[in-house]
């Protein structure tokens, strides 16, 4: 694999140093495979791009204009050496040395919980017999157990086995399935968040949890992380790519747009946050009750959107960028529900 220091090189002459930062870490592979069609013979490219997990997420899910300006660069460096080459697609990919081996165990232990907790749901709720699977309950939470203590973390769970929760659930605290399942994710979502994102994400909000939006939680914490540790221009245009994949996120999450479009809209891009928050906001607070706090949501995403596509970035608006997109964000968890208590 070879580097993409180059690559970075072009960007940043191009005023494109937001993308440059993404990929200083990154390194690239060619993958070549021959085609031989009715008139020719051609080759045809596959470029394989490898970034740390901090920087994996956000390449993946770039807009198409950034991902063109990539790829762009990428021919500069690299042209073809046959004019019947082409490139047929470019794949972003984690790249396995950025996780050490704590961030390893993290990722394991995630995917035990969530094992663990999807078992305790399916029984709770018309699945599988508890005796056909309590013994693959009691190893799981075993390993569980000692995965924790290894991190130094107590255990959430209360239920060494699985008659234990049966006790739980029958005993009418917990009498409709959406009540067992809500239980459930209660008791580990604390834990669930303290493994993926650290002790580091500080909100200044007034609600303390996550939403549970994985990948928007993911953007904007890093968004706060990366102001913390920013000292360069370059490096507070790359809060304002985070900030961007947060709202982007965010609209793909909630906009739907037979709920929030009337039959003559035309639907927007995937990538169009601020045409589909708009719409959501314009549905979801419609009423004239709701004005002052439509004009405040819609304020707030204006500023979210002129600040993170600002070529020049100071960390006075790389800070006003993240907050006003941590705004955004609660506006929106509150009118989805997720902030009732």
């Amino acid at each position: 694999m070879a580097s993409l220091e180059q690559v970075s090189r072009v960007l940043r002459y191009r005023n494109r140093s937001d993308l440059a930062d993404l990929l200083k870490n990154a390194s690239i592979e060619f993958n070549v495979s021959s085609s031989y069609g009715s008139l020719a013979f051609s080759q045809l490219t596959t470029v394989e791009i490898y970034a740390p997990i901090q920087d994996y997420d956000i390449l993946k899910n770039l807009p198409d204009n950034d991902q063109q300006a990539i790829l762009a660069a990428i021919l500069e460096i690299w042209p073809p050496r046959e004019h019947d080459m082409e490139i047929r697609e470019v794949i972003y990919r984690l790249d396995p040395k950025s996780i050490d081996k704590e961030q390893g165990e993290k990722l394991l232990l995630i995917r035990e919980i969530d094992a663990q907790k999807n078992l305790m749901i399916s029984v709770a709720t018309g699945g599988p017999r508890i005796d056909s699977v309590n013994k693959e309950y009691i190893e799981r939470e075993i390993r569980i157990e000692v995965s924790l203590k290894e991190l130094k973390l107590n255990n959430p769970n209360p239920y060494k086995d699985l008659w234990e929760w049966y006790g739980k659930w029958s005993s009418g605290d917990l009498p409709t399935y959406k009540s067992r399942r809500e239980y459930i994710k209660s008791i580990f979502k604390p834990l669930e968040q303290r493994l993926k994102y650290g002790e580091e994400v500080r909100r200044s909000m007034i609600f303390e949890e996550l939403t549970g939006w994985t990948k928007v939680d993911r953007a904007i914490g890093e968004a706060r992380k990366r102001i913390l540790e920013a000292s360069t221009e370059e490096h507070y245009q790359t809060v304002g790519l985070f900030c961007r994949e947060t709202l982007i996120s965010l609209a793909q999450t909630v906009f739907d747009p037979v709920h929030h479009l009337s039959p003559d809209e035309n639907i927007p891009s995937k990538t169009d946050a601020k045409k589909m928050l708009d719409a959501y906001l314009k549905k979801e607070l419609k009423g004239s009750s709701d004005e002052a706090a439509r004009k405040h949501a819609k304020a707030s995403l204006d500023l979210a959107n002129d600040l993170q596509h600002r070529r020049t970035a100071t960390f006075r608006e790389a800070a006003l960028c993240a907050e006003a997109t941590a705004s955004v964000v609660n506006i929106i968890a509150i009118l989805s529900g997720l902030r009732d208590p």
